[in-house]
């Protein structure tokens, strides 16, 4: 969102005008301000036999059968991985804030990370969930 701006306010500069485009300047904070909700917040919850995680009110969102899913530990990712949705190394990577994470192993042998503030209670409610739906 950061680059979005930045990039408004050097086109602003760049045209030579004194005066900024107002008209360009409120797509642009529109624009921001749509970006925030959508991407502000990441929840996760299980439900039955899924994990859901969703972004802001949650029109973003992404479901994994419990059955489906190996193992799930908590990790750690790089600073430069950055936030939102993103390819790494280590698979998909969900994320809003920090840098902290859980990583869930698909029987496929897919990965994905979700980000989040507790990674040792989100794991420990994975893991809790696994165990019920195996049985």
């Amino acid at each position: 969102m950061l680059a979005c701006l930045a990039s408004v306010v050097n086109a602003w500069r760049d045209s030579g005008s004194e005066e900024p485009n107002v008209a360009v300047l409120s797509v642009a904070f529109v624009v921001l301000a749509i970006l925030a909700v959508l991407f502000g917040t990441l929840t996760a919850v299980i439900r039955d036999d899924t994990l859901e995680i969703r972004f802001g009110p949650g029109p973003i969102r992404k479901r994994f059968s419990l059955r489906d899913i190996e193992s799930c530990q908590a990790v750690r990712n790089h600073w430069y991985w950055g936030w939102g949705i993103r390819l790494t190394p280590h698979g998909w990577l969900y994320n809003v804030s920090g840098l902290d994470a859980v990583e869930i192993r698909m029987k496929t042998g897919k990965k994905y990370r979700i980000g989040t503030d507790v990674p040792r209670k989100l794991e420990t409610a994975i893991l809790e969930s696994l165990r019920t739906v195996g049985t």
